[in-house]
């Protein structure tokens, strides 16, 4: 540190890398003095105009306020009030276009003022030296000073550092071409500037302080050097003029040689930064309890008839600075706030003066480069030879273009202080810092996505963590509740088996509810598939279609009932005829074979009816079943319809059905008839011969015997075939009693599944009892 002030004593100095040598263009300005301005018509004061959070309003519309009053207030450590510049009334709070490179509207308070410009009652201190190192950060912080060199960092909150400081720089460099605000207030308010100064040491009690300001201000050094010579704590140091060495890392490189790394803050090398123009804040807020309502802002511009420096009062329109100075349209005019190399063209002139405003430019066509086309980058590299925080300018055009973010922070983009030099040397007319300002307003709005995602991330998960503790605690309480329920009811006491009644209450109606969805079940599984179309044409052929499929099926199975019989009646009739034939050859003598014959001939008519009858019992059961099972399970109107139909034609078919079988009885009977008359007319002849011839009865003897093998003959085929016959007719019946069974199975399944359902609905209800 010693060699640091020996140096400065010496007046050798450090250089920083790059920098320009623009046009000066002070002598417009800096040899006015400072003008007080009467107050507009209205007052448009943005809510936030420092770096950090809005305060919280204070006023509403219709409200009188006074001058100096506070019209927000926070307990945010990154947020300083806003005063009222003048005493009058609040007529509005609306969004309103504020002073941004964005030209965004932001929430403003629109003031009225009286004329009175009365103030709100001051405290003024006598001897800041007797104030307590909290009471000077609280008055500072009070009067919402904020950083007024162009960041607008809190004051108090920079000034309210543990770090150890050496060196406490007052930066009065003011570098850009045409400002010279800190010129003339150092001119004409150099004690204030020195008091806000000490009073700076005495809270942040650095070693030394160090008053950085360029040559090319004669007037300004010679002010400060006598206003300092008594002080030994204090050196101001005269450097050389070159832009941009007003920056803050840059002008502590030239005073202490120190260069600040990427990301750090300057206190954590022991230095601390104020404007002058901070100072002079302080001073004010402190000494005369004046808060930040005003502020030195150079109107300049060969617009202008009459430039010079002004006290603006915050929140003063632009338009009424630019008539205080003669303001003079032309065709290409635009209005600048800043200076030309870091200052940005406003949308309108309504825009209001804010706490970081030093300069208002109206610059002239004159002014303005004719050739300010934008072409492609012809890679000459003259932007990064001038960049004083030897960043690479031209890569950080290219990832700003792509929006490349993460390449933009690998090259450091907010390094950059944005003080336009790469823009001024480029022969490519690039507007380079237009696209890092850019750059890092996407990069930033990306990071506060990125905070309020982790933000509901962590809210999810402790939402998600607190759900289950409560399930688990719901799961504890209703289990330690069972158990004392059942401890209660066991402990045989009469509350206990009142209790104990309750509960074989509850599970009788579980079980009543139990039978009663068991029963009503199958009828659910009817009712539910069946339901009726929209359109009448539609349900019709639905039910023509219903009928006519139940018909087939009717058909289908009356020709299975009666097929069987069929069968069955041949192979009576062949055992019949077998038997009356044997009985009619080995018996021909006999005259009981003939009441024999009569016998069978009557039982197999009885035979053929019984059959006949049974068939059509069926048929009539089946008819029955179905018209029975229609009812039970309430089918619409198109399947009643459906079933008349059907019955009606399982009636014809059964109709048909009897009339065919009787037909066949009376044709079974019939032959049989002429069988036996043939018989015994052959036995009556037999008998009348034989007493004549008995060689004839030997001839009929062998006959007989030949007739009798063959009469056997055919009766073991009849015999076969019925046997075979009746196979088949087992097999057929085999069958049906088959899909029968698997209608049965799935019928039982059915049940059992809507029994499951009730049981599980009947614990669900006994459960919920017992809780």
């Amino acid at each position: 540190m010693d060699s640091i002030i020996n140096r400065i004593d010496k007046k050798q100095f450090w250089k920083f890398h790059g920098g320009i040598h623009p046009p000066e263009q002070k002598f417009i300005t800096e040899n006015k003095p400072i003008r007080t301005l009467p107050l507009p018509k209205e007052f448009i004061l943005p809510l936030q105009q420092h770096i950090g959070q809005a305060g919280e309003l204070l006023a509403a519309v219709g409200d009188t306020v006074l001058k100096g009053q506070p019209l927000t207030a926070s307990a945010h450590p990154m947020a300083v009030p806003v005063h009222a510049p003048t005493s009058g009334t609040v007529t509005a709070i609306k969004d309103s276009t504020i002073a941004h490179p964005s030209a965004l509207k932001e929430p403003c308070l629109f003031l009225a003022p009286d004329g009175n410009d009365t103030w709100v009652k001051r405290n003024i201190c006598t001897d800041y030296t007797k104030q307590s190192h909290t009471d000077l950060l609280q008055k500072i912080a009070d009067a919402g000073i904020s950083g007024m060199g162009g960041a607008g960092f809190p004051t108090y909150v920079k000034a309210n550092t543990s770090a150890k400081i050496e060196f406490l720089i007052i930066n009065a460099a003011e570098c850009e071409p045409y400002i010279t605000a800190d010129d003339l207030l150092i001119r004409e308010h150099c004690p204030t500037i020195v008091d806000g100064i000490n009073i700076l040491h005495q809270i942040i009690k650095p070693e030394y302080v160090l008053i950085g300001i360029e040559d090319n201000k004669p007037a300004a050094i010679k002010t400060l050097q006598n206003a300092t010579k008594d002080l030994d704590h204090i050196r101001v140091c005269v450097i050389p003029t070159k832009y941009p060495s007003g920056g803050e890392k840059q002008l502590i490189q030239i005073l202490t040689g120190k260069e600040i790394p990427s990301g750090s803050l300057p206190s954590s090398q022991g230095i601390v930064m104020q404007n002058t123009a901070t100072c002079f804040a302080i001073a004010d807020a402190v000494i005369n309890d004046i808060p930040l309502i005003r502020r030195v802002t150079t109107v300049t511009g060969l617009g202008l008839n009459k430039p010079q420096n002004v006290w603006a009062l915050l929140g003063t329109p632009v338009n009424f600075l630019l008539e205080q100075c003669e303001y003079q349209p032309q065709d290409k005019q635009r209005i600048i706030m800043g200076g030309p190399m870091m200052g940005f063209a406003l949308p309108s002139g309504n825009v209001p003066v804010v706490k970081i405003t030093n300069c208002v430019l109206a610059p002239s066509e004159k002014e303005i480069s004719d050739e300010s086309t934008e072409v492609e980058c012809i890679r000459c590299g003259q932007c990064a030879d001038v960049c004083p925080a030897q960043l690479l300018p031209q890569e950080l055009q290219w990832s700003a273009k792509a929006k490349d973010h993460q390449q933009l922070e690998t090259l450091n983009l907010f390094d950059c202080i944005e003080c336009g030099a790469c823009a001024y040397v480029c022969p490519s007319h690039i507007p380079l810092v237009h696209y890092y300002r850019i750059g890092k307003a996407e990069i930033r709005e990306h990071k506060q996505l990125e905070i309020k995602a982790d933000k509901a991330k962590i809210r999810f998960e402790a939402r998600k963590l607190r759900l289950e503790r409560d399930k688990k605690a719901r799961e504890e309480k209703q289990r330690k509740a069972a158990e004392a329920r059942k401890a209660k009811m066991n402990s045989g006491t009469a509350e206990a088996n009142n209790e104990m009644s309750a509960v074989a209450a509850a599970l009788a109606r579980v079980k009543a509810k139990k039978a009663q969805t068991s029963d009503a079940a199958p009828q659910k599984e009817t009712t539910e598939p069946v339901a009726k179309p929209k359109n009448p044409q539609i349900a019709a052929a639905i039910a023509r279609a219903k009928a006519k499929k139940l018909a087939n099926q009717v058909t289908d199975n009356t020709e299975k009932t009666v097929e069987p019989n069929k069968a069955a009646e041949p192979e009576t009739e062949l055992k019949l005829d077998t038997d009356n034939k044997a009985t009619a050859v080995n018996n021909a003598d006999d005259k009981k074979s003939k009441v024999a014959a009569a016998i069978a001939k009557a039982k197999a008519k009885k035979l053929a009816k019984e059959q006949s009858d049974k068939n059509i019992g069926v048929q009539e059961e089946t008819q029955a079943n179905e018209k029975s099972e229609a009812a039970k399970g309430n089918l619409s109107e198109a399947e009643a319809e459906v079933s008349d139909a059907d019955s009606k034609k399982a009636k014809i078919a059964a109709t048909i059905a009897k009339a065919k079988a009787k037909k066949l009885a009376k044709e079974q009977a019939k032959e049989q008839a002429d069988k036996d008359a043939s018989a015994q007319d052959t036995s009556t002849q037999d008998n009348d011969q034989a007493p004549e011839n008995e060689k004839a009865e030997i001839s009929e003897a062998e006959v007989s015997d030949a007739d009798s093998r063959k009469a056997k003959i055919a009766a073991t085929i009849a015999k076969a075939k019925a046997k075979k016959l009746a196979k088949e007719q087992e097999a057929k019946s085999s069958d049906n009693n088959q899909s029968e069974v698997e209608d049965t199975k799935a019928a039982e399944k059915k049940k059992r599944i809507a029994e499951a359902v009730a049981k599980a609905k009947a614990k669900k209800q006994q459960r919920i009892e017992l809780n």
